[in-house]
């Protein structure tokens, strides 16, 4: 499999499936070329390629994870060979220049398979010819660590300064004025925030927080909502895109499409903690149901199979395929896609 540094959390996931993924890197990384970089814990089927060796190397299929990956890194980076692969683009997002009137970069090509992480991003973008399917996200269970003892809420969220009102700047900072929240993220520091924690620290960070805050209007659905589930806390949020489908109010936490009525509910748990804990016991329930690790991998290795004309295989669960050497050789070698 050939794709792009994109979003690390999602890699990271991704690779829990039993495939090679190989990751092209330019000098100085920029973005997109990052490679094995960052935090993470990469598994052993995550390699790096040179970009420049992209051509001359040997792949079963390309996952485009951006329009620029489609577009201009596909152009510059493949072969006509390769540009005739299986195609995959993994959007990550729902539309941004009209809610539901935009084409997607791929509409127009029966030969590229669009997965969709959410079915709201489904239902928004105008597909076109091209075929469609949903992966929704899937997280690795941390256990039931939440313990809530700090009185305050916790928003995860990079670069809300500088992303504003899709992102909810103004839904956080009215939010904050009425109840303690701490913000985190890169670059938060901008708005008093807390700063950076790397991904392997927050979920031990953020469970001491009696609740986890979701201020963003329009997104797909945020890894860090399904991570802070995963944990036991409850969630309080916008009850817009996929996430009005995710929290049950009463039940996994409250969403509204109104700040002024999520304020009141995010006093209710900061001043009982028993509610947040028999919220976040339901919250928890509800991502083992819905954004299991195992689901997420059988889910994209039965697409890969699919995409790439090769038979389905047992999987039981998550971890990696290993023994690939590399990627030059015949196609395919040494891949389990």
């Amino acid at each position: 499999m050939l794709t792009w540094h994109v979003h690390g959390s999602y890699l990271y996931d991704l690779a829990q499936t039993p495939h090679e993924f190989w990751l092209p890197v330019q000098p100085g990384r920029p973005e997109g070329y990052g490679g094995r970089s960052g935090s993470f814990r990469w598994p052993d089927n995550v390699h790096e390629i040179a970009a420049d060796d992209v051509r001359s190397a040997r792949f079963d299929v390309v996952l485009f994870q951006s329009r620029r990956n489609y577009e201009v890194d596909a152009e510059r980076l493949l072969s006509d060979a390769q540009r005739r692969l299986p195609r995959i683009y993994l959007e990550h997002d729902p539309p941004r220049e009209h809610p539901t009137d935009t084409r997607h970069p791929a509409a127009d090509d029966p030969g590229t398979l669009i997965v969709h992480v959410t079915p709201f991003n489904a239902l928004m973008w105008d597909n076109g010819v091209a075929p469609v399917s949903v992966v929704e996200h899937g997280v690795v269970d941390p256990g039931a660590r939440w313990t809530g003892e700090l009185e305050r809420g916790i928003v995860v969220v990079n670069d809300l300064a500088g992303r504003g009102r899709r992102l909810g700047r103004d839904v956080f900072e009215q939010a904050a004025a009425d109840v303690p929240l701490d913000l985190v993220g890169m670059r938060s520091e901008a708005l008093g925030g807390l700063g950076e924690i790397a991904p392997p620290e927050l979920p031990g960070f953020e469970a001491r927080y009696r609740f986890f805050f979701h201020p963003i209007r329009y997104t797909s659905l945020g890894l860090a909502v399904c991570e802070a589930m995963m944990l036991g806390m409850p969630v309080v949020g916008l009850a817009t895109t996929e996430l009005a489908t995710v929290v049950e109010n009463g039940e996994s936490g409250y969403v509204d499409t109104d700040v002024r009525r999520l304020v009141p509910a995010m006093r209710e748990l900061l001043a009982d903690r028993r509610l947040a804990a028999r919220l976040g016991e339901g919250a928890r329930r509800r991502a083992l149901e819905r954004f299991s690790i195992d689901r997420f991998a059988r889910d994209w290795d039965a697409v890969f199979r699919e995409v790439a004309g090769s038979p389905s295989a047992v999987f039981a669960g998550s971890g990696s395929a290993s023994g690939a050497t590399g990627p030059a050789g015949s196609q395919g070698e040494g891949a389990a896609a």
